[in-house]
């Protein structure tokens, strides 16, 4: 990741709020906050949202709303209605522009319930909206804390909703219950310590009465996990961490998951091992940077855990740094482990597992259909895995360039094709299940890795080197669909500008897709023809939505650039319709 901030204001104030907590025997984790506090700005929302289990459950085949950040627990991302579709869609234009009073990055996935919109912002703004009309209800602006500690932009990627309520993870680790339609935050809940390098941008999970969300920091050194609190109270459930107390060492892989050797010197990594002791997963990283899919048949979380710390230099963390770089399955009442596949042991060139998993059907190896699970990587790989044990099943064409895998990094920089964007980043993949394709956004960011030893510094930024694009090589983006039953490439589109932002895929045969010149498109989906465009203005580096309101469809997407790949900022979310 390339952008970092560290935000301190007041810190005295902070360290003494610690050391009180301290005192009275409360962690951070622990510290619920019941608020009944100031409701947002605005008018409530003129109507009762209710959104119970059975609603969400049904997600996926909602052609009214919008309820998941990725449109279902299976994340998909494919809307099942085709009002818009590849006849029609060149005729697609605004039917209403909102615009934000945050000019930064926008990475956020709108939800949609029974006509209204929840959208958020960089900086934790959140937005009630007529998503007919783009009325504005409410608006929550979320107080930060003393302390915020964020690698690579201040975003969020939207909220969550169940029953009455709307929930979002902040800059500074809090997790937030807002009443739906008032926007009055009802409890606050402190997820981790800010100052140790943690913060939240990723949108939360609701399900069966809790809420689900893992943690930034891998860049910080800090103990990645996957968290459940009580939907009602916001009390601590279960934590999961992906960096297990003991066993982190792995089994020394000398292979990557397509089987090429990493060039590891597993003999100095195990005596090393042995000198040092296995005290380190305290800050091994592990980030879980997006929404976790769920499986409600076998009560099963799928989630891909980020990079290790530190990024770069390998010697302070020996072995496979286990779970990073890897897909993990636990279970969802208890976070009890099941299963996890890792992609690429003691990562040394931050290509952590980032695009969230979805779940859908491919062949398996005999050709007969299976339940998978998917990643897109940052290596530019869509690996397909069997559901229920894990197993790798196929992992596909290579989507990008691949050049001198896996070159160690040097003090004096090694390049290696694809850089530490990849392939795809943390941009949602779509899949439209009939055509058994997934799309994925992906990057061509040449770079050179540069490594130097480094030392755990405390909470503030830890790479153990650099990773640097390199001038005089073109950037570019591809769209790709690959076919999960082959592992083929089915079509690409090649952007100008690399791609950051996610896809969504619709029942009427349409993929759309933003870029960073602001350009947002439709694709036939069986083709990948560009069917339609428009120039937002801004970025469009944010996954699109669709839904429907008195029986017409909208797509929706954010126009705010993005501070990952320095794209032009805006504002505004942009609604799309048929004349």
């Amino acid at each position: 990741m390339h952008r970092h901030n560290r935000i301190l204001a007041r810190p005295a104030l902070h360290r003494l709020a610690a050391a009180a907590l301290a005192l009275t025997g409360l962690t951070a984790q622990a510290q619920v906050e019941i608020q009944g506090g100031p409701a947002a700005t605005g008018a409530p929302v003129p109507k009762a949202i209710s959104v119970p289990q059975a609603r969400l459950d049904a997600a996926g085949g909602d052609s009214s709303n919008f309820l998941h950040s990725n449109g279902s627990y299976a994340q998909t991302r494919y809307y099942p209605a085709a009002q818009i579709n590849t006849t029609n869609v060149a005729k697609l234009r605004p039917a209403f522009t909102f615009q934000t009073e945050v000019l930064e990055s926008m990475e956020t996935a709108p939800i949609v319930v029974d006509g209204v919109m929840y959208v958020t912002t960089s900086y934790n703004h959140v937005y009630a909206l007529d998503a007919a009309t783009g009325k504005e209800f409410w608006h929550y602006k979320h107080k930060q804390g003393p302390v915020t500690t964020y690698c690579c932009g201040p975003n969020n990627r939207g909220v969550a909703i169940m029953n009455d309520r709307v929930y979002m993870g902040t800059l500074d680790a809090k997790l937030l219950s807002l009443d739906a339609k008032t926007g009055k935050v009802l409890w606050s809940t402190q997820i981790a310590d800010p100052e140790a390098g943690y913060s939240e941008t990723m949108a939360p999970v609701a399900v069966n009465g809790k809420i689900l969300i893992g943690t930034n920091g891998g860049e910080y050194g800090i103990r990645g996990f996957v968290k459940a609190y009580d939907a009602n109270d916001g009390k601590l459930l279960w934590t999961f961490y992906t960096i297990p107390e003991t066993g982190h060492e792995g089994v020394y892989a000398q292979n990557d998951a397509t089987g090429r050797n990493m060039l590891r010197d597993t003999a100095a990594e195990k005596a090393q091992f042995a000198k040092q002791g296995g005290d380190f997963y305290k800050t091994l990283g592990g980030g879980v940077w997006m929404a976790p899919a769920v499986d409600k048949d076998t009560n099963t979380v799928f989630f891909v855990v980020g990079n290790p710390s530190p990024d770069l230099y390998g010697k302070e963390r020996p072995g496979d740094n286990l779970y990073t770089d890897s897909m993990v399955a636990i279970d969802l009442n208890t976070g009890a482990y099941k299963w996890h596949y890792q992609y690429v042991a003691h990562d040394v060139w931050d290509l952590d597992a980032v695009s969230p998993v979805i779940l859908t059907e491919a062949a398996g190896k005999d050709s007969k259909m299976r339940k998978v699970a998917i990643h897109g990587g940052k290596t530019g790989h869509v690996y397909v895995h069997d559901r229920a044990t894990g197993e790798l099943i196929r992992f596909s064409e290579a989507m990008i360039p691949q050049e001198n895998m896996w070159v160690l990094p040097t003090p004096q920089g090694a390049r290696m094709l694809p850089g530490a964007n990849g392939g795809v980043e943390w941009s949602p993949m779509a899949v439209n299940p009939k055509l058994h394709l997934a799309y994925a956004a992906n990057l061509h960011q040449p770079m050179t890795y540069h490594v130097e030893e480094s030392k755990y510094p405390g909470g503030k930024l830890w790479l153990g080197g650099a990773f640097k694009t390199i001038a005089s090589e073109k950037q570019w983006g591809r769209l790709s669909a690959v076919n999960l039953d082959t592992g083929k490439v089915a079509w690409k589109f090649d952007t100008e500008q690399p791609l950051i932002g996610g896809v969504l895929a619709t029942a009427g045969g349409l993929v759309f897709n933003g870029e960073s010149n602001g350009l947002f498109r439709a694709f036939d989906a069986r083709t990948g023809k560009k069917l339609w465009e428009y120039q937002a203005g801004a970025g469009v580096n944010a996954p699109a939505v669709s839904y429907s309101v008195g029986g017409k469809q909208y797509v929706a997407v954010a126009a705010g650039g993005n501070n990952q790949v320095d794209s032009k900022r805006g504002n505004s979310v942009i609604v799309f319709a048929l004349p």
